[in-house]
This record gives structure tokens, C-alpha cells and sequence, in this order.
């Protein structure tokens, strides 16, 4: 298979995408998305995307419990996580870390669930998707150095925070807040990421891009403006962006091509 456009962190389950799905996946198509990996949430969430993933061939997923989730996730669901892993379509762990900024969660459960999720994803040698909101230190401790594969999902911070996710061999997702018109610090930090560190997200249904800020619910067909923005920023081709952006998103998650 040819490289093609994959968005490489979406929410096919939540509701606003999975009423319209059939046509979010034919506008995906249309518009030379290719494939797609959906990422849970909680168990539940986690579930649902595996029963998608069953029903498309092009669409795979993660299963993880966001820290958003953390006060509300047991043990049990926590220890669920080893069997959803045994399920064939799903590639990775996460998305998983911490949020200081909504705390949802207390920090100390958030802190803990994000541990018991990288042991297992350690354990079972499989790859993890961070989200990590006005908490790098702490998430960065708890990572520890560790060598397991990471992408910091929707990246938006500083650029000392950029160097040490890239120092410590781990990748970063960006997403359409690269568009935004109050984004010049991102697009400037954007330069600067080599491009086979870099992943492309829309973390749909959230954050549509440029020049689709008024549609309310992002999709993966909108990826291809973030895409092109990234081309502009580090002035190299559209095909460009979307060959190696694939090619990054295949290696990392181990998904043939």
C-alpha cells in the first residue's frame, strides 16, 4: 500500500462522529485520508473502537483511560486494559498522562492511573499515546526516561518542553491549533521538529482547523489543511508532509503498510 494521508489520533466514537460515521469516512476517503487509528478514552470507549475497528479495515485503534477519567476508573478496568491489548486492531495504549488544566481527576489518581498504564503498556511492549495539559514535569517524571515508544499528542508546548520530548526519543502529534491564527509560536516551534518526528492528528471531533474553524466538529478529512499548513511552515511539498508523516505513523505504531 501506497503512503497515503492518515490521521493519526481521532475520536470515531464519540457522538458527534459516530452518528454521521459512514459519511465521515466517505469524506475522509474523498479527500485522501486513508486510514485512521481511533483512540480511547475509558474501557467502554475502548470498547467501542474495537467493535469499529472490526467493521474497517482502514481504521485501527488505542485503548486507554484519559485522565479526565481517572477518579472514575478501578482497578479492574485499569487490569481490563491487558485483554483489550489482545485484540488484533489495536496498536497502542493511551491515550494516557495527565491534565492540570480542567482536573477533571484529582492529580494523585491521575498520577497513579498514568503509572499503572505505562507498566502494562511496558510489559506488554507496546507504544503509548500521551496527553499531557499544564503538567510536563510531573508527566515527565513518571515517564522516567523510558525507552518505550511515545508521542506527546496534541503538543502545544513551550520549546524546552519540544527539546526534551526529543531528546528522549519520543514523537510529536500536532494537530490543527497549528493553523490558528494566534498560533505563531507553535508554527515557529513547528519549524523546528524534524518531520520524521512528527505526527498528524486531528483529535477530531475536536479542533477543526483553518480555514475550517466554523465547523464545529472536526473530522479526519480535515487533517489535509493541517497537513498543508505544516508543508507551508517548513516549506517542503504537500506529498512530502504526507509520505513521511504516514511512513512516521506506520513505524511507530507498527501498523504494515
Amino acid at each position: 500500500m501506497q503512503a497515503a494521508m492518515i490521521d493519526s489520533h481521532c475520536h470515531l466514537t464519540y457522538p458527534q462522529l459516530a452518528s454521521q460515521l459512514q459519511a465521515v469516512l466517505q469524506r475522509a476517503a474523498a479527500a485522501g485520508v486513508s486510514r485512521m487509528i481511533t483512540v480511547g478514552t475509558s474501557i467502554d470507549d475502548a470498547r467501542r473502537a474495537i467493535a469499529l475497528c472490526r467493521a474497517h479495515e482502514n481504521i485501527r485503534c488505542c485503548v486507554g483511560i484519559h485522565p479526565h477519567h481517572a477518579d472514575e476508573a478501578s482497578d479492574a478496568d485499569i487490569a481490563a486494559l491487558c485483554d483489550l491489548l489482545q485484540e488484533a486492531c489495536v496498536l497502542a495504549m493511551g491515550e494516557m498522562g495527565l491534565d492540570y488544566h480542567y482536573e477533571f481527576s484529582s492529580r494523585a489518581r491521575q498520577k497513579d492511573v498514568f503509572a499503572a498504564q505505562l507498566q502494562i503498556a511496558r510489559n506488554a511492549r507496546r507504544p503509548i499515546v500521551i496527553h499531557c495539559r499544564e503538567a510536563f514535569d510531573d508527566c515527565f517524571a513518571i515517564l522516567n526516561g523510558s525507552e518505550i515508544p511515545a508521542v506527546f499528542h496534541c503538543f502545544t508546548g513551550s520549546g524546552d518542553e519540544a527539546r526534551r520530548v526529543l531528546n528522549a526519543g519520543y514523537l510529536i502529534g500536532l494537530t490543527g491549533v497549528v493553523t490558528f491564527k494566534k498560533s505563531d509560536e507553535l508554527r515557529k516551534l513547528a519549524r523546528r521538529i524534524p518531520i520524521d518526528r512528527l505526527l498528524l492528528e486531528t483529535d477530531a471531533p475536536y479542533l477543526s482547523p483553518e480555514p475550517m474553524r466554523k465547523q464545529k466538529v472536526n473530522e479526519p478529512a480535515l487533517i489535509i489543511h493541517t497537513a498543508a499548513a505544516i508543508a507551508q511552515i517548513k516549506g517542503i511539498s504537500f506529498q512530502d508532509v504526507e509520505q513521511t508523516t504516514a511512513q512516521n505513523t506506520h513505524r511507530f505504531f507498527n501498523w504494515p503498510q
